[in-house]
């Protein structure tokens, strides 16, 4: 086969659609799609080197995407790579306009898709051009162009490139962290072959995978590391060694699932947001799988173990979702990763050595670790969707493992009524494990026996009163039929000796097939006797189907053709006699029962036509012309029930073969003509119904029988068992599908039919329409309808529509033809008719298509091993999507009479008639080339305001045709300058039409759609559209390599010479349009009466205008300027945007020199990576006794404003602004400036100007909810930037006023000109700079003692901008002025707190360059730290935050120069003494106002504590790496104060620590800091105070299950776990010991520590302790309260046990019978034993009640009676 198809084609396809070689024309296709790729080849090689992007290239591209849905990858290898260069070229063209860029990448994304096609050898792509697109393009939107597809063909020198290029972004503290991490995620290269490993990942794995091991707070970037790690694992399985971080990998993804634990646990808000995407961690694991060590087996069921509990369906919260994807996912991954290892072709990837591929024992170890938690999750309140795909993949794997337990749970569902969710679930999952059950195979071969028995307990299922039973079911019954030949071979077992026991037993059953198919049908009959519409609605009520009865009739229908499809033809016979006996005893309504009836009578005539037509039809036929002899019926208004009924079901059954309806022709012609022109519309419209199905049988092609086994199953039971088919695949190539093609006979059958009803309808409609007959409303409309189903059934039997072509649309050097394909018919079909309805069709077919695929695909063995009848389906579809594919057509005359038409009823009266006609006219818009452009005038005509004979209805239409439907084109925004230049001004002018009413509410939305649809659609359209020389080569060697060759010869140098010419005249032309669009617009601006929302409108338009590669007009900057102070406030802000966006274009360009780094500080550059701060970077600095504080300093000093460069190693290239005589010169005079500058400066050169302005600024837009507006922030700074200091003069006096005015919007207007004013001096002069800090420094300080609660977010905010990215050497007038005294009490505590938070603004920006800073703050604030005032405190906490961030613990990182914890710490201990060394209980300390003096040490210490506090719950969330040392020295005090109940009266420090608690708990800890935690957590838990002993145990559960997998790889600290929590069971505060229970309950259940004979031992001898006798005290002593030792020690032993108990809530494990025994013995035991027990047993009855009856097997007969005992109340009255 593939040879000869070379033969013919002339190369070897990569990879072509198999489907098509089994199309009734398939020999036919391999001319065609020659045909087709030559041309492609050919135009779009041309257009390229014609230089041509529009409309030849992007033309011809998507003739090539189309060319690949229809044909697949079917060209030749060389073909395939050169397609890739020359769209990589197009798409990195760099000023392609983004909306090409995008559906070039897609295509180019399709063409890279199934990477085993092409090696490292075949094609190579540098990484430079798409790194430098992805970053112009990263801020914009098309951030989700799937962009990963591409690392897997860079060059290997490209990863040593990647690093050099992003390395020095890496700090830690800077937004360019996330970057450079993207950067690494998206482009390292990841597939090269063994012997390039060291060029590739060996370069960076250790640095990363070091980077992420030690970052403990989950900064945003750590998941684009998780990522990468994911990928690199996946594709290079087995040649890395990732045993070292295995328990640290699995620790991560436990503690991403954030799961809840304890009792009170704070969760922190950045855990949620930045949790590790599921999709890449289950990659991963599965990738980590097998090999040598088995390790990762043993975490993962580790993990699955610990979060089993939170799959029952009892719990739930926002985690299930994360949990559940798990679930479903990572089976399927571990399917996809055993497909590749052994049943996919090997291809040029990497192989996974043998070494690490996985074993049978791995599988079965996988599939049983995952069992548990998968049939928890069946009945989730999520759904068992989840759990059923997981089974299902489970199932391909260990059949016999998953099938049975599925089985449990079904059978009694199955039986149940009262509990319907539990039957939805278990059904569904079945539907998942379907194939695997029926098929047995070696390893489960009982599996098919269950199949009748599931079948027949379904049955009850078809329930008229529940509606999602009766889906469910029908979707069952459906998928086990089709997997089964539903024959009778009961026979088999006397006639055949060589059957096995189960295949006997199958024989057996399949007896019982014909009663099931009966019994569904009875079933089925019931439904629709209860589905009536006399039953379900009243009278008055809508008698079409509602949504709900329309899905079960699909169901219905779709089962019973299924289950006819399927059986013998005895079975069918006898099924066929009880329908047609159902349908001929009653008569239906033909709205909902009738319909469902039909639909059953029509499965049975699809199935076997000859059988079932010679029953029906003449029934039918008899029927209808015995109620129709007599004459008046035919008039009547309201028909006879019968004869309706007799019609539609006449017509439903003849929807089959074509050939097979032929017999009867002149029995339904009769009919037909009798009943087409019925008077009653119901019965005409069943007549047209009939006409549209015997046309469509007898003129398309479609396959007849979708039977699971090729023939059917009519061979005698001797020569074919059918049970050895059951759940058999389709063989592909023998598939053997029976297409209907349309024989001669019923061609002219059809035609007949035409001439007989279409032509007379055809004249009566011409001569009415001519007006010389006259025809009433009615009996036009049966005339259409009558045409209409004649088009529906034999459209394509007609020729197209004539008419020449339409010249001058648009001008192309290219052909722009269409291709025709072919489809089985001689004629074309014309699409206007046809595309909608059945595109819509189409679609939900596929959709369908693939949900059923996926329900029964085979993941394990892929290649397309699906069931036959799916098979044929995807073939039929394959068949319809060549007939939809004519995307484009060539738009004829006669079109566009259509199109015009169509837009007279899209402006008509009627509304409906108009949505109607303007949904056609979208669906044609769509379908013709380049019609629009032609139709666009016309709507436009509509809006004319000089148009006066426009009604209001033809207005909105034409507004409508303006906006079009959510999927289609939008004419308002066409991507083209010709088409916007038309239709913007137009909908602006329209405001002045008369036909316009802003009164009409339906007319004002309208304009506010289509408004807000061109912002929200508007993508900048080019106005270059050159094409780099670089493409044409490509493009050259398109035309003259490979077969098929192109007929177009390549383009001479004239016709070259010629594209180039056109290509800069169209250039020329984007630019006149566009600044005659700005004209046009600014034209209707200035008309007076146009009403304001058309001047909003417009406005907004002008704003979209502005671009990055074209200055804005004068005329409109002059518009935009004077906007500033319009009375709008909308119109203002859009004007502040503009200006901003104006200085941006007008900016004069600054040079740049490299420097080197290493000169300027004499340092040699180092030869490994080391981060921190290192000699060579100390430059960098702010030194105050180095600063610029003069001229010649000023000049000397090197500027590097990126806070990040040089933290982690330096760029090979370092560039900074060249020395001020080299730059632009600065203060030009009036006539040095260009005509924008000079109407901007004229502007604010102008005191009125300026007055208005700031008065319009500082005024108050919303109350209270106004914030520092980074827009007006950008118009500052750039007046600043392009006008040096020219306007400060006239700002100078308004920014005094305003500073000293305390009202917010005063202030928030005074904070944007100052961070404006601070950025925009940038290039000033030092001498400028210099009194521009005089004047600057005084305002800061009035403005910061104005400060006030409203304002102080926006100082903040000013500062911070004002720092941003900027050398703190230049800012150094700011700093100094913070830091003179920020907390002086000057003002109160609130003006402190507001000064340090400015203060922190500026200097978080700066990061770690400015250590010493940080040094005098924190030694001016240690003092400090005792303050009295709550929000003095947490500013101090913060604060403290940020000095201390830049001391981290990341790998290859110096220690920094910025402040250490550990010394901080140290000091601090030394305060908190008095605190640390009494016993006694911690007050909180209350301010008294007027205490003066000294107070004790003691006080002081509590004040201090509370600030700490502070900062450790700040730092919490905000550093990278926990100062777990340091944090240990200060957790005693803490255990001390935290309170143990739950109560909110408490005060702040007790509040503040319990906090503090919950978050150092769930810190990451590093392997070596566990004993460190351990040692002081015993050490607490000797402690006198029992609060202190309790929260050990709170904060020990939280720590232990947040680090779960790096305890459990230390055996020792598992052991001190242990021996800490057994050794608080005997505690003698009862509080402690019932704590220590719950721990240890909850440590067995996440398996961390496993219930063995010594501590069962240890328990029961603890039980067995003996109580002292009670002794007869005296009356009136003293009752002694205190418990006795071995009470103490008893109760220690029951606990023990009751905490075994307690830890397996959801099942009993086999020690569990004996541990209840024991403790019933306690029952009787002094309190607190007997409270212990039973809370024990009532906990165990509510936690095992559900599934008692499966439980109760686990005990012997003694054992349930003593239970039975326990757990039932006593009687009271007995």
């Amino acid at each position: 086969m593939k040879k000869t198809q070379s033969e013919t084609l002339g190369f070897v396809p990569q990879k072509d659609i198999v489907y098509n070689k089994l199309l009734p024309y398939a020999d036919r296709l391999d001319d065609e799609s020659n045909d087709i790729l030559s041309k492609i080849k050919g135009n779009l090689g041309r257009a390229v080197q014609l230089r041509e992007l529009w409309p030849g290239v992007l033309f011809w591209t998507r003739k090539l995407s189309t060319y690949m849905r229809l044909y697949g990858r079917k060209f030749s290898k060389e073909d395939h790579v050169l397609f890739i260069k020359l769209l990589y070229e197009l798409v990195t063209i760099p000023k392609l306009e983004i909306s090409m860029m995008q559906g070039l990448a897609r295509l180019l994304i399709n063409l890279l898709k199934k990477r085993e096609l092409l090696s490292r050898e075949d094609l190579e792509l540098p990484w430079r051009p798409l790194y430098e697109l992805h970053d112009r393009i990263l801020f914009s939107k098309t951030e989700h162009l799937g962009l990963n597809w591409f690392p897997k063909y860079f060059p290997e020198s490209a990863t040593q490139e990647m690093l050099d290029e992003w390395r020095p972004l890496l700090c830690p503290f800077d937004v360019t962290m996330q970057r450079a991490i993207s950067y690494f995620e998206l482009f390292l290269p990841t597939t090269l072959p063994p012997e390039l490993h060291h060029n590739g990942f060996k370069l960076w794995f250790d640095e990363l995978i070091n980077l992420w091991m030690s970052v403990q707070n989950l900064p945003s970037w750590e998941v684009h590391l998780v990522n990468l790690f994911a990928r690199l694992a996946n594709d290079n399985i087995g040649y890395i060694d990732w045993d070292p971080y295995i328990p640290k990998i699995f620790t991560r993804i436990l503690r991403s699932l954030n799961l809840p634990v304890g009792t009170s646990q704070m969760i922190v808000p950045r855990y949620l947001t930045n949790a590790y995407d599921i999709s890449h961690v289950v990659l991963w694991v599965s990738s980590l799988l097998g090999g040598p060590s088995k390790q990762t087996q043993a975490q993962l069921s580790g993990l699955f173990n610990s979060i089993t509990s939170f799959f029952h369906p009892s719990n739930h919260g926002r985690w299930l979702m994360k949990l559940m994807k798990l679930l479903q996912r990572l089976p399927a991954s571990v399917v996809r990763r055993l497909h590749r290892e052994r049943y996919r072709k090997p291809t040029w990837l990497t192989p996974i050595p043998d070494s690490h591929k996985l074993t049978e024992e791995d599988i079965t170890d996988f599939v049983e670790s995952m069992m548990q938690p998968v049939l928890l999750a069946m009945f989730s309140k999520t759904g068992s969707l989840d759990a059923a795909q997981a089974l299902q993949n489970l199932a391909l794997m260990r059949p016999e493992l998953v099938i049975p337990p599925v089985l449990e749970k079904t059978y009694p569902a199955l039986e149940t009524l009262t509990e319907p969710h539990q039957l939805t679930a278990t059904l569904s999952c079945m539907i998942g494990v379907a194939r695997s059950l029926v098929s047995g195979g070696q390893r489960f071969p009982e599996g098919p026996t269950h199949m009748l028995p599931l079948l027949m307990r379904a049955l009850p299922g078809v329930d008229p009163n529940d509606f999602s039973k009766c889906m469910i079911t029908f979707q069952f019954i459906a998928t086990f039929v089709t997997l089964v030949p539903l024959v009778d071979c009961s026979s088999a077992l006397h006639e055949r000796t060589d059957l096995t026991e189960v295949e006997r037993e199958m024989c057996s059953a399949s007896a019982e097939f014909e009663d099931f198919v009966l019994q569904f049908m009875d079933r089925c009959f019931a439904l629709i006797d209860s589905s009536t519409l006399e039953q379900t609605r009243e009278e008055t009520e809508t008698e079409k189907m509602t949504h709900l009865e329309s899905l079960v009739e699909l169901g219905l229908s779709s089962t019973f053709s299924t289950i006819l499809t399927q059986c013998s033809l005895d079975i069918f016979k006898v099924a066929l006699e009880k329908v047609f006996n159902f349908a001929t005893t009653n008569i239906f309504e033909t709205r909902v029962a009738g319909r469902m009836v039909a639909d059953m009578c029509r499965a049975t005539s699809k199935c076997h036509p000859a059988e079932s037509l010679k029953m029906f039809v003449p029934h039918c036929c008899n029927a209808i012309n015995q109620i129709a002899v007599n004459e008046e019926v035919l008039n009547e208004e309201e028909l006879d029930k019968e004869l309706l009924w007799n019609l539609q079901l006449l017509s439903e059954v003849t929807r089959v073969d074509g050939d097979k309806v032929l017999p009867y022709r002149s029995q339904l012609v009769q009919i037909l003509q009798l009943t087409l022109h019925l008077k009653c519309k119901q019965g005409y419209t069943l007549a047209c119904n009939l006409l549209h199905h015997i046309l469509r049988s007898s003129a398309l092609i479609y396959p007849t029988e979708y039977c699971s086994v090729p023939g059917g199953f009519h061979q005698p039971v001797s020569d074919y068992l059918p049970i050895k088919d059951w759940g058999r695949p389709g063989d592909l190539w023998n598939l053997d599908i029976r297409w209907h093609v349309p024989s001669v006979e019923e061609t002219s059958f059809a035609f007949y039919l035409l001439d007989v009803i279409l032509q007379p309808e055809l004249q009566r409609l011409q001569r009415f329409a001519q007006g010389e007959q006259d025809m009433s409303r009615d009996d036009v409309l049966q005339s259409l309808t009558i045409v209409q189903h004649c088009l529906l059934g034999a459209g394509c039997l007609m020729p197209p529509l004539k008419g020449e072509p339409i010249p001058e649309l648009v001008h192309s050097m290219v052909s722009l033809e269409e291709t025709t394909l072919y489809t089985g018919m001689e004629y074309g079909t014309d699409l206007l008719h046809f595309k909608g309805s059945h595109k819509h069709e189409f679609d939900s077919r596929w959709k369908s298509f693939n949900l059923v695929k996926k329900s029964m695909e085979n993941r394990l063995h892929g290649r397309k091993q699906h069931i036959r009848a799916l098979l044929i389906d995807r073939v039929m579809l394959q068949h319809e999507l060549r007939k939809l594919t004519v995307e484009g057509c060539q738009y004829r005359s006669i079109h566009q009479e259509l199109m015009r038409d169509l837009l007279r009823v899209s402006t008509s009266t009627y509304s409906q008639v108009r949505s109607r006609a303007q949904n056609v006219l979208f669906t044609a818009l769509g379908t013709y080339n380049f019609c629009c452009r032609d139709l666009i005038p016309h709507v436009l005509e509509f809006l004319n305001p000089d148009n006066s004979s426009v009604t209001q209805q033809q207005f909105k239409g034409a507004l409508y045709c303006l906006l079009g439907n959510h999927s289609g084109v939008c004419l308002a925004n066409l991507h083209d300058w010709e088409c916007i230049t038309l239709t913007w001004p137009g909908i602006v002018r329209s405001g002045l039409s008369s036909a316009m009413s802003l009164e009409k509410p339906s007319i004002v939305r309208l304009f506010d759609d289509l408004a807000d649809k061109i912002h929200r659609q508007y993508e900048t359209i080019g106005i270059d559209f050159s094409i780099p020389d670089g493409c044409c080569a490509v493009a050259k060697q398109l035309m003259i390599t490979g077969n098929p060759f192109p007929e177009h010869p390549v383009p001479s140098e004239e016709e070259t010479a010629e594209g180039v010419k056109r290509q800069e005249l169209k250039n020329a032309e984007s630019v006149e349009k566009y600044n005659q669009l700005i004209g046009d617009l600014l034209d209707s601006l200035s008309n007076r009466n146009l009403p304001w929302k058309f001047e909003h409108i417009a406005i907004g338009f002008l704003s979209l205008l502005l671009r990055d590669d074209q200055q804005l007009p004068p005329a409109a900057v002059m518009f935009f300027v004077k906007s500033l102070n319009h009375d709008s406030l909308y119109v203002r802000k859009v004007a502040i945007s503009a200006v901003a966006g104006v200085m941006k274009q007008i900016k004069r360009p600054h040079k740049k020199i490299p420097i080197s780094p290493s000169e300027l500080c004499e340092v040699k550059e180092q030869s490994s990576v080391v981060a921190g701060d290192r000699p060579d970077n100390q430059w960098l600095q702010y030194d105050s006794s180095c600063l610029p504080r003069t001229q010649q300093d000023w000049n000397r000093c090197v500027f590097v404003e990126k806070t990040h460069w040089g933290y982690y190693c330096w760029p090979r290239k370092v560039i900074v602004y060249a020395p001020l005589e080299e730059q632009p010169k600065q203060n030009l005079t009036r006539e040095e400036m260009t005509e924008r500058e000079q109407i901007i400066f004229d502007h604010f050169s102008d005191p009125v100007f300026i007055n208005q302005f700031i008065e319009f600024l500082s005024l108050e837009d919303r109350k209270g909810k106004d914030k520092f507006s980074p827009r007006r922030f950008c118009l500052f700074k750039g007046l600043f930037r392009n006008f040096n200091d020219a306007f400060l003069p006239i700002l100078r006096p308004h920014m005094e006023r305003l500073v000293a005015d305390s009202h917010e919007s005063k202030q928030r207007c005074v904070a944007e000109i100052i961070s404006g004013l601070i950025r925009g001096c940038k290039h000033w002069s030092f001498s400028k700079v210099e009194r521009l800090w005089e004047l600057l420094c005084p305002l800061l300080r009035i403005a910061l003692s104005n400060i006030t609660i409203e304002t102080y977010a926006d100082w903040g905010t000013c500062i911070a901008t004002a720092c941003e990215s900027r050398d703190p050497r230049k800012l150094h007038w700011l700093f100094e002025m913070l830091m003179e005294s920020p907390v002086n009490g000057e003002g109160g505590s609130f003006v402190d707190a507001c000064r340090l938070y400015v203060l922190q603004g500026g200097l978080a920006q700066q990061e770690w360059r400015v250590s010493e800073l940080l040094h005098r703050l924190l030694k001016y604030l240690e003092p400090k730290l005792t303050q009295v005032y709550k929000n003095v405190r947490e500013r101090i906490g913060s604060v403290l935050t940020y000095i201390f961030m830049i001391d981290v613990n990341l790998p290859c990182t110096l220690p920094t120069t910025s402040p250490h914890i550990s010394d901080f710490t140290e000091r601090i201990l030394e305060q908190l003494k008095p605190l640390t060394e009494g016993d006694e209980e911690i007050q909180n300390h209350v301010v008294e106002e007027n205490e003066v003096g000294e107070q004790d040490e003691r006080t002081q210490a509590i004040k201090l504590l509370k600030t700490v506090l502070k900062w450790l719950i700040a730092s919490a969330g905000r550093s990278f790496s926990t100062a777990v040392s340091e944090q240990l020295q200060l957790l005693p005090l803490l255990f001390k104060i935290a309170p143990v109940e739950n109560d909110d009266s408490y005060d702040e420090l007790k509040r503040d620590a319990k906090t503090c608690l919950s978050l150092m708990s769930q810190g990451l800890l590093y392997t070596e800091q566990i004993p460190m935690v351990l040692i002081t957590l015993q050490e607490i838990a000797g402690s006198s105070s029992w609060h202190a002993r309790y929260t050990v145990l709170t904060y020990l559960q939280i720590m232990v299950f947040y680090n779960l997998f790096t305890f459990m790889s230390d055996k020792k600290a598992v052991n001190d776990v242990r021996a800490l929590v057994i050794r608080l069971l005997e505690d003698e505060q009862l509080e402690v010991r019932e704590m220590a229970a719950t721990t240890l309950s909850g440590f067995l259940q996440c398996n961390f520590l496993s219930m063995d004979p010594p501590m069962q031992a240890h328990f029961e001898a603890l039980c067995k302790t003996r109580l002292p006798k009670k002794r007869k005290r005296e009356l009136g002593s003293v009752v002694d309260t205190i418990p006795s030792a071995d009470l103490v020690r008893r109760h220690a032993g029951v606990l023990g046990l009751s905490a075994c108990i307690l830890s397996s809530p959801y099942d009993v494990p086999t020690w569990m019978p004996q541990l209840l025994m024991d403790l019933s013995a306690h029952l009787n035991d002094t309190q607190p034993i007997e409270m212990t027990v039973k809370k024990t047993l009532s906990n165990f009855r509510r936690t095992h009640h559900d599934n008692w009856q499966q439980h109760k097997q686990q005990f012997t007969d003694d054992q349930l009676l003593v239970l039975t005992d326990l757990l039932v109340s006593p009687c009271y009255y007995a």
